[in-house]
């Protein structure tokens, strides 16, 4: 049965001042493990834990293929809560048991803002292939929030999850994760589409709710997703990253407004069939 995001709560409503029952996103711990050994705890919505897991492995550099993730599986703890168990394959375990101590502190320090700095661009561009060459019109980006809101069900219930979705150029959603940490929602799609074997994941345009910030631009590339789109403001090294990476960054998605911060020559055109 799925886990439920939300829990019930009482609130007082002003000015009337009435007491009535409300929900609210549930917020909860996580750890991932790699090959038994722990690698981060992070908070997030509970659901999609292995997706989750997945995507975080892929985004921070554990694995660089879907071919060097083995599997991912839930479990739970009745003294801790809940745990996802990640087993690497090929050269990804041998890198694994080859980190020094160090590397992995490191790592862990980093999971809940990812990583900082043009130094680390200039890392990450060795790390990221060649992304797509696609055609988004500009009428159909501009339908893709709403797009995302008809189905974005727990935030419907709590006001209290941020969302991101994988669309087709022409429209059609392909896959939407929620939770209450905008690179976990980000990572639990990356994660679900690398389990379901489509990744590389070809023309795609990833939405996010809140801001597009550079740890965000660094997870859509490390995915191979060549336009990134957010409702809110994209940051300085978020615009310098999506410039370097090749990818079309979008900001303040509006139906009949955004703006387009990289590599424009994704938006326009016709509208096309999904």
């Amino acid at each position: 049965m799925p886990t439920d995001p939300t829990a019930a709560a009482r609130v007082v409503r002003f000015p009337s001042g009435v007491a009535e029952a409300d929900r609210l996103a549930v917020e909860e711990p996580v750890e991932i493990r790699v090959d038994g050994e722990p690698l981060a705890v992070t908070m997030r919505t509970p659901g999609d834990d292995p997706d989750l897991a997945a995507g975080f492995c892929l985004t921070e550099g554990v694995i660089d293929h879907p071919d060097e993730l083995e599997r991912a599986d839930a479990c739970t703890e009745a003294d801790y809560g809940n745990v996802v168990l990640v087993t690497l394959a090929g050269a990804a375990r041998e890198r694994w048991r080859a980190r020094a101590d160090r590397a992995r502190r490191d790592l862990y320090l980093s999971s809940s803002c990812g990583l900082c700095g043009t130094r680390t661009i200039d890392r990450l561009e060795r790390r990221v292939s060649p992304l797509p060459a696609f055609t988004v019109p500009a009428d159909v980006l501009g339908r893709l929030p709403a797009a995302m809101a008809d189905v974005q069900e727990a935030f419907a219930r709590t006001g209290g999850l941020h969302a991101a979705a994988l669309f087709a150029p022409g429209g059609r959603l392909r896959l939407l994760r929620e939770d209450v940490g905008r690179h976990n929602a980000v990572d639990k799609v990356i994660g679900a589409l690398l389990l379901s074997g489509q990744l590389p994941c070809g023309a795609a345009v990833l939405l996010v709710s809140g801001r597009a910030s550079f740890e965000l631009v660094q997870k859509a590339a490390r995915a191979g997703i060549a336009m990134l789109a957010a409702v809110g403001a994209p940051s300085s090294l978020a615009v310098e990253a999506a410039d370097r990476f090749g990818m079309t960054l979008v900001g303040f998605l509006r139906p009949d407004r955004f703006n387009v911060y990289a590599h424009a020559g994704r938006v326009g055109g016709a509208a096309s069939d999904c």
